[in-house]
């Protein structure tokens, strides 16, 4: 009896050991080990078991089991490290949940055989069973619908159901609300399973704080430094212009983008390395000039000044790369990544000129209606309003919820409205190709209005796009001309509303297109026949307040016959209605000048050098000059009277590359071509007047 007893004794010592308030077969193991002998103690002698290794795997399970759960009251042990924390406290940490991503693409790759799918997925599942303590991330979990179907076979989401139904497996997915609602909520049984928990952007704030989170990482990685403006830029100018991303993903990419442009910029050679590198390469090719002309003495020398210049060039490199790694221990500042930086990376993403105006820039806003008048005359009224709106754009005073400006321009044909669009987007946005011209006249019918924004889906050309929208999209920062807008059909403006009040709008696939960077303008005909009434008055035999007086009656006229064909929900959100005036005789020969400085320009790529006296000008602006057709007319006087005459002379070999010409109009009314190297051509064929 007396091993029975120690046993009963020394069952309490294991049990004060583990922390267990209970006996189990492995207490009754552990004890009878510690009593060491006894019937036990010699069957597990004569088996072979080494008791210290049996006493070691069972020590080891129990503390496996126990160790999470912690010691109960009056359990503890001298044995532990920590006997008193884990006597009275529980181990958070190690009861903490597991969570494991998997890798679908993975998880599919190499099932070559029916069933070979289902038997990963099958284990996968029961090894996520046994073990109560992991949580299954999926990442794009849409891709479990239709994941290892085959023909016969079942796929994931159909496999996980009955699991995901009883409780056995714990899973988060993550995926967009797009691809939710077009895999997910197909499979009501699978959508339910799930918990839809919606994932919102980030502030503009929130967006700060994880980038001041992130900047460590960056920094290191780019070995250099941010400013706290920079990180508050990134987050502000994304936000503002970048709309076809979200928060923070857009601003990420922003600071990396601008931290590797700064780092490169540093890593060029250092200025004198750059001015010995000039040298380097002209040594260089005049040592091989030396050698090919035979001169091996002067070729030497040259050879051993190369030498001497790499020498240089290298120890310069050296020395600043000794710096920035001394800096980089040292912890001192590297390169800073400004806010200017930022502003920048979103301009050459964008074409939007976001950074801050410089002095060049100012002065050329300043006398933008003077650099506009180079190619429009007259129309002081168009260009000035133009003028405002780009410079309250500029200095960031406009409403940032709407476009930059809307305009509509009224009045007779060829005043100049649709030139003037161009000279804008010409001026100030780069070219004439930056603006985005739309001829209402495409869109009179009722069944061509998609066009603006896409086809719906199901008709032809749903996948191309809108006209307006994809353009828009891909050039956020332009000027958007609608060219005869009175011409479109009602359901246009309809579709304008949203454009000028809150500058967006929905394209056929649901992208919502930002116009907000956009500079409307519209033109119309709409009253140019009270203008050319009312026009006769205006001319020279007024003065400056007669002619403005009665501009501003026809203005008030022409808007009355606006608001009678336009609604007035349409012209209410307009910023400004811009009557253009009739051309005088004075305004359509400075008009002519610019139309005959172009044919000289396409002359002077000939070489052909072309001049016109003062009376072939006359007689240019007398064929051409029509009230009531604006300067339109001069177009057709000058391809007649100039441009045919010398095309034929041109064919006849009288005119050739690098000659000099001047046109003239002789007292009987006809044009002649004077040759600056073999005197007077022929008279050409009387041109009539018209």
């Amino acid at each position: 009896m007396a091993p029975i007893v120690d046993l009963i004794v020394n069952l309490p010592m294991v049990l004060q050991w583990s922390g267990h308030n209970y006996i189990g077969s492995e207490h009754l193991l552990l004890g009878l080990l510690r009593e060491g002998e006894g019937v036990a103690a010699r069957v597990l002698e004569s088996l072979g078991a080494d008791p210290n290794n049996i006493r070691t795997q069972v020590i080891r399970m129990v503390g496996e089991s126990t160790e999470a759960v912690g010691a109960g009251v009056g359990g503890g042990s001298s044995g532990q490290k920590m006997p008193t924390l884990e006597e009275y406290g529980t181990n958070l940490t190690k009861l903490a949940e597991e969570v494991i991503t998997l890798d679908m693409g993975l998880l599919v790759a190499g099932t070559k055989y029916r069933g070979e799918f289902e038997e990963r997925l099958k284990k996968l599942m029961e090894e996520i069973k046994q073990s109560d303590d992991i949580i299954l991330f999926i990442d794009e979990v849409h891709t479990l619908i239709g994941a290892g179907a085959a023909e016969g076979a079942i796929d994931a989401a159909n496999i996980l159901k009955p699991a995901l139904a009883r409780g056995e497996l714990q899973c988060i997915g993550a995926t967009t609300l797009d691809e939710y609602r077009k895999h997910i909520e197909k499979d009501p049984a699978l959508e339910r399973r799930f918990q839809p928990v919606k994932v919102p952007e980030p502030t503009v704030d929130e967006t700060i704080q994880i980038l001041r989170g992130l900047r460590e990482r960056y920094e290191l990685h780019h070995k250099l430094q941010y400013t706290d403006d920079a990180l508050v830029a990134a987050a502000k100018l994304s936000y503002q212009y970048i709309s076809d991303r979200f928060l923070p993903d857009k601003a990420i990419d922003l600071i990396d983008e601008a931290g590797s442009r700064v780092r490169l910029r540093h890593a060029q050679l250092p200025d004198e390395a750059k001015e010995l590198d000039k040298e380097l390469r002209q040594v260089t090719k005049d040592k091989n000039e030396a050698v090919r002309g035979q001169d091996f003495e002067k070729a030497g020398e040259l050879r051993d000044r190369e030498m001497e210049l790499k020498a240089q060039i290298t120890a310069i490199i050296d020395k600043s790369k000794e710096m920035v790694k001394a800096e980089s221990e040292s912890g001192e500042v590297g390169p800073l990544v400004t806010e200017a930086d930022i502003q920048h990376i979103v301009s050459s993403w964008t074409g939007i000129p976001v950074e801050k105006v410089s002095a060049d820039e100012s002065d050329r806003l300043l006398k933008m209606e003077a650099t506009l008048h180079q190619r429009i005359i007259g129309q002081d009224e168009a260009v000035k309003a133009i003028s405002r709106a780009i410079r309250r754009a500029r200095v960031g005073l406009k409403n940032p919820n709407r476009p930059i400006a809307s305009f509509i321009f009224s009045g007779p044909t060829g005043v100049g409205k649709s030139e003037l669009a161009k000279a804008l987007a010409s001026y100030y946005f780069g070219s004439e190709e930056a603006m985005i011209r739309l001829d209402m006249s495409e869109f009179m019918e009722r069944h061509t209005v998609s066009k603006l924004i896409g086809s719906p889906p199901g008709y032809v050309g749903y996948t191309e796009g809108g006209q307006l929208t994809e353009a828009v999209r891909r050039r956020p920062y332009t000027v958007v001309l609608f060219d005869e807008i009175e011409k479109a059909h009602p359901d246009v403006f309809n579709m304008m509303l949203q454009i000028l009040e809150d500058g967006r709008l929905t394209d056929s696939k649901g992208r919502t297109v930002d116009f907000k960077n956009t500079l409307l303008i519209m033109t119309s005909n709409v009253g140019s026949s009270v203008i050319e009434k009312g026009g006769r008055k205006i001319g020279f035999d007024l003065d400056y307040d007669e002619k403005d007086t009665s501009y501003n009656r026809i203005k008030s006229l022409v808007t009355e016959e606006l608001k009678q064909y336009f609604r007035p929900e349409f012209l209410n959100r307009l910023d400004e209605m811009i009557v253009f005036r009739q051309l005088t005789k004075l305004e359509v020969k400075e008009i002519a000048d610019i139309m005959l400085k172009e044919v000289f320009d396409r002359l002077k790529v000939k070489e052909i050098d072309l001049q016109v006296t003062e009376r072939f000008r006359d007689r240019v602006v007398d064929d051409g000059y029509n009230p009531s057709y604006g300067a339109r007319p001069l177009r057709r006087a000058i391809m007649r009277l100039l441009e045919d005459s010398l095309a034929e002379k041109m064919l006849a070999g009288e005119v050739k590359e690098g000659d000099s010409a001047i046109v003239d109009v002789d007292s009987e009314g006809k044009v002649i071509v004077l040759n600056g190297g073999s005197g007077v051509l022929e008279p050409l064929t009387p041109i009539l007047s018209t």
